[in-house]
């Protein structure tokens, strides 16, 4: 998509610090990471969020992200890896991507994506599972 930096990134035209290039998406780390070594996936075509990702499509993203999970934490000795990805709100570029944040013991990361709250009681809780599950799309 013209204008679109992560659909730049893909086709060649903007440049990056790749990590992988395969048909199924294109790794490259973050301009501004969390840690050093935050990795961004995005698949090679233009979707906006992950609702838009074929169903074909699925497996091949996710197990490059999960392979990247696995090369951030041995290739730099992490502790464990973080994997996100925001759906429009807080999604600074509008092209789907999945981030791979190093981890380690200690470093700090408590609650930098979000604040964290409680269900005022097991009913409010019950509701809101009740809620999504309502609102489930049938499996594909």
């Amino acid at each position: 998509m013209s204008g679109c930096v992560f659909c730049g990134i893909v086709a060649g035209t903007v440049p990056a610090f790749r990590v992988a290039d395969e048909p199924d998406g294109v790794a490259f780390l973050d301009t501004r990471p969390v840690f050093k070594g935050h990795v961004l996936v995005v698949p090679r075509v233009h979707l906006v969020t992950l609702a838009e990702l074929p169903a074909d499509l699925l497996p091949g993203y996710f197990a490059l992200v999960r392979r990247l999970a696995v090369a951030v934490e041995s290739g730099l000795g992490a502790g464990g890896t973080f994997v996100a990805m925001n759906n429009k709100v807080s999604q600074s570029v509008p092209h789907l991507h999945t981030h791979v944040v190093p981890r380690t013991k200690g470093d700090g990361l408590r609650g930098f994506f979000w604040p964290r709250t409680r269900y005022d009681d097991d009913a409010e809780a019950q509701a809101h599972a009740d809620r999504v599950a309502a609102a489930l799309p049938a499996g594909a």
